[in-house]
């Protein structure tokens, strides 16, 4: 399975990429630090999953949803997002992704969503 990271916290994307490697350590993961970078590893890499932050330089989570859904409507997205706002999680989620996550991840919310990338039942959010 391979699986798109997009976050512009290094300690995020380090801290993620450890929990789904002890998970399931044959997941490739690939990272991206802003929407901008995302679209294009998007593009060259075909993940299977991608996992989104909301808040980022270039492109912000929110535009690289769409993006993304514009040119492969089939993409499967996660967002991992501190932004909680109900407003905020009703029109990421009306755009089509799979789930909506709050931060800090835990080892529990990344089994959640390993659950999830894998078509089993959804958990704590």
């Amino acid at each position: 399975m391979k699986l798109l990271l997009v976050d512009d916290s290094k300690f995020s994307q380090i801290t993620a990429s450890n929990l789904f490697k002890k998970i399931d350590n044959s997941i490739e993961i690939i990272l991206a630090s802003d929407g901008k970078e995302g679209f294009e590893k998007y593009k060259r890499n075909n993940p299977d999953y991608i996992i989104v932050d909301l808040l980022m330089p270039k492109i912000c989570g929110n535009e690289l949803i769409k993006v993304i859904k514009e040119y492969d409507k089939d993409a499967n997205i996660i967002v991992l997002s501190a932004d909680v706002q109900n407003k905020v999680r009703e029109e990421i989620m009306s755009y089509g992704v799979k789930e909506f996550i709050n931060k800090p991840l835990n080892e529990n919310k990344a089994q959640q969503i390993y659950n999830i990338m894998k078509g089993e039942n959804h958990g704590e959010r």
